[in-house]
Order: structure tokens, then C-alpha cells, then sequence
């Protein structure tokens, strides 16, 4: 990366001018652009002229009245290392991302932008997921992101954090905000965020400055699905925020993918809704590369020997009492009196036994005192097979 802050172009400072005029969103600034050629003619052209292309007053007010307090807090953002101005003419501005309705004019970014045109999945899911929900995201996304895809989320608690976390264990991800990128949000990232841009790129079509406000985040998603040729949905309730990134991403004509879970799972509705709507649906890391396939290119044809549901591979298995207890529980909830009654086996050693295959990750406790499988065991058992 570039530790040297980047110089103010005329070209640039019009975009800037433009895109924080008073009454001049995204729409309105993509079509001042095609009416006018580019920004510095927007920002030159007369109030008649603005007026008939259709300029807010106040935008017109502003663009002549050359005041550039406006747009100062960007200016200082971009005087800082790392910190850049993407606009649509620039030639490291994502092409996939060009494709969308209604693409940002602006992006601000930190950390290495070439990211920005290599091959990304957005994964994406529930603020309030499952134990099994964190580990299947930090699992798929370690994964794929060694098999060189770039991993694209929200920088949300949940799933959005679990992903960017797998990815970087063993590669490169993306995180697109709802604020500026002089802000982290939420403030428990702030050490993941440092993380990102020291390995990857933060990304935002806010100014800084910009607060975390409800509106800005379905047009981050619409970034995040739109910079992405897939995302893969990990858990997501039928009201969740996730869907909109999956709905959008089906609008911009991308693959959508989504991991199914138990019927019993509210955080797995929404996964089964995109199912039955036509998302693909995926247990391993490989489903996606084999169906998203000559579109990865030069990408590894098969991913590495690890996923949420083929973590382990040594050899060995289980006691006879814990291959019980794990057959009895199945992937259901389940709670730990019930588990005692169906084996047999005593208070004391059902309590041992749940705690160490919890710590081990073969089981996961859930809200109200029960517990379900993960697949991890299952997995293990499968590929001993395949020997």
C-alpha cells in the first residue's frame, strides 16, 4: 500500500463538489453526469443550464457559491495515508460493480483498491446467529479465500464479522460500511476493521463524517452484493437484512447460495425461503466453486481440504457412550434431561461428556439449554470413508 497521501485533482475535487451538493443523491448525480460529459462541467455550467437538467435549487446554490467547507472533512480524510477516491472514470473503479442500477459515483477506500477487481463472495447473515452459524462463516470464508476468492461482507456484527475473520486467516477480504471510513461501526470492530485494511480494503460510498444511519445500510448491501459474482447466505431470519442483499444480488443477475439448517432454527428460515426461491443450495466450500465455475477463471478448480462441514480429518473415533449420545441427539435441539432419558446414561456423565464435545466443536448449545450437532463428526466419519 501506499503510505504517501494521495495529491487533490481538479478532477476529483468536482466530484466531490457535485456529489455533496445539498439535494443531489446518487441518481440525481448519475444523471447530471450523462447530461453534462463529467463533474467539472456540472460544477461550470450556468443555473439556467442547471436548472434544466433538472438541479435542486440548493444544489445550484452551492455549486456557485464555490464554498468548499462542504467538502473539506474529505479532503483532510483523503490527505491521509491510505486513503483514496475511487470515481466511475477511474480505471481501478470495479467493473463488476459498473453493471448495477444506479452504481455509486464515489467510493472512498483504504487499504489496497486493486482488491476491488479480483473475484469476490459476499457472505452475509444474521447480527444474531447461531454458535454453529459463527463457525460454518468463519469456516466457508477461510476456506474460499484460500482458494483465492476475496471475501466481501458488511463489517456487521454476526455472520458479516465471522466471515471477515475466516478470510483473513487465509487470504484477502473486503469490507463495505453504512458510515464514512473516518468512523468504525460498529465500535466493538475497530481492532477488525485495523485488520481489514492492513490485509484488505475498507470501503464506503459515504463522505466522512457520515453517521450510522438505518438508510444507509440497504445501499451498502447493494454494494457489497453488487461488487460480488456470488454470496452465499450463512443464517438469516425471513425479516433479515441478508435477504435484501440476496434479493439485490438476484436483481444485478449474480449466483446466490445459502447453507440450510434445522426447520427448528428461526435463523435458518430465511436461508430456506432463498432455497425455495431459487438459491443454490450449499454444505461445503467446493459447491460453490463447482457452480460458480469458468467464472472464477484462473481459480483453483478445488478448494482446500477444509469447510464447515469437512473440518477434520485425522483418523479415530469416538468413545461408544459419546457415539451414542451423538446419535441420540441428532441436529435438532435438544435438551440435555431429554438426552439422559433417551441413552440411559447418567446426569453426571451426559453434563462431562456434552461440555468436552462442545469445547472440541462436535456440539453447540443453544438459547433456552439446548443442544445440536454441528456436522463436524459427521465430516470426519465421511472422509474416512472415501479412503
Amino acid at each position: 500500500m501506499d503510505d504517501h497521501p494521495a495529491m487533490i485533482t481538479a478532477n476529483q475535487h468536482a466530484w466531490l463538489q457535485v456529489s455533496q451538493a445539498p439535494g443531489i443523491g446518487c441518481r440525481t448525480m448519475l444523471k447530471l453526469l450523462s447530461h453534462f460529459g463529467n463533474p467539472e462541467a456540472v460544477v461550470s455550467a450556468s443555473r439556467q443550464q442547471l436548472r434544466e437538467a433538472g438541479t435542486p435549487n440548493q444544489a445550484i446554490d452551492f455549486l456557485h457559491a464555490g464554498d468548499t467547507k462542504g467538502i473539506q472533512p474529505a479532503l483532510n480524510w483523503l490527505q491521509q495515508p491510505d486513503n483514496k477516491l475511487l470515481t466511475l472514470s477511474d480505471p481501478l473503479y470495479p467493473p463488476l460493480l459498473t453493471e448495477i442500477h444506479s452504481p455509486p459515483p464515489l467510493l472512498y477506500v483504504h487499504g489496497d483498491p486493486a482488491l476491488l477487481s479480483q473475484p469476490q463472495l459476499a457472505i452475509v447473515g444474521s447480527r444474531n446467529p447461531t454458535p454453529a452459524g459463527l463457525s460454518n462463516a468463519r469456516e466457508f470464508a477461510a476456506c474460499l479465500a484460500g482458494a483465492g476468492l476475496t471475501i466481501t461482507s458488511g463489517l456487521a456484527v454476526g455472520i458479516d464479522g465471522a466471515a471477515h475473520q475466516g478470510a483473513l486467516q487465509r487470504g484477502a477480504t473486503i469490507a463495505v460500511t453504512g458510515t464514512g471510513l473516518d468512523r468504525v461501526y460498529p465500535a466493538r470492530h475497530k481492532e477488525l476493521a485495523h485488520k481489514i485494511a492492513a490485509q484488505g480494503l475498507l470501503v464506503s460510498e459515504f463522505p466522512p463524517g457520515t453517521q450510522p444511519k438505518p438508510e444507509n445500510f440497504p445501499r451498502r448491501n447493494r454494494i457489497i452484493s453488487g461488487l460480488s459474482v456470488g454470496t452465499l447466505v450463512v443464517e438469516a431470519t425471513p425479516r433479515s437484512g441478508s435477504l435484501i442483499t440476496a434479493r439485490l444480488a438476484l436483481e444485478q443477475g449474480r449466483e446466490v447460495f445459502a447453507i440450510p439448517g434445522s426447520i427448528h432454527n428461526p435463523q435458518a428460515r430465511g436461508c430456506h425461503a432463498l432455497i425455495r426461491e431459487g438459491a443454490k443450495l450449499v454444505e461445503s466450500a467446493q459447491d460453490i466453486m463447482d457452480e460458480l465455475g469458468s467464472l472464477l477463471g484462473t481459480l483453483s478448480a478445488t478448494t482446500p481440504a477444509s469447510s464447515a462441514y469437512n473440518a477434520e480429518t485425522e483418523a479415530g473415533g469416538f468413545d461408544p457412550d459419546y457415539t451414542k449420545l451423538l446419535e441420540t441427539m441428532g441436529f435438532d435441539p435438544i435438551s440435555a434431561d431429554e438426552l439422559i432419558t433417551r441413552t440411559g446414561l447418567t446426569p453426571e456423565a451426559v453434563s462431562s461428556m456434552l461440555l468436552l464435545l462442545e469445547l472440541d466443536g462436535h456440539v453447540s448449545s443453544v438459547p433456552g439449554g439446548y443442544y445440536c450437532r454441528t456436522g463436524k463428526s459427521d465430516s470426519r466419519r465421511a472422509g474416512r470413508e472415501k479412503v
